[in-house]
């Protein structure tokens, strides 16, 4: 499963990246991580307000660090189709 963080380096971006590994090695995904700091890719996506997740290629959140609970979901839900 591919991940992408999308943001600048802030904050919220670093808890949003911390967040998903910690999620992610939970639930014993298999899994790529990385985080994206070009403002050029993030328009590619359609994103306009960072911190954004993107799963496998699609926008998952933008503008928040979601609860343990949403992320399990929006992982576990993406893990049954890949």
């Amino acid at each position: 499963m591919k991940l992408e963080v999308l943001g600048t380096g802030c904050a919220k971006c670093s808890a949003l990246q911390a967040a998903v590994k910690q999620a992610a090695d939970r639930l014993g995904l298999d899994y790529e991580l990385t985080h994206v700091k070009e403002i050029a890719k993030f328009a590619q996506y359609g994103v306009l307000i960072t911190p954004a997740l993107v799963v496998n290629g699609v926008v998952k959140v933008t503008g928040k660090v979601p609860g343990e609970a949403e992320l399990t979901t929006i992982l576990t839900t993406a893990a049954s189709k890949s």
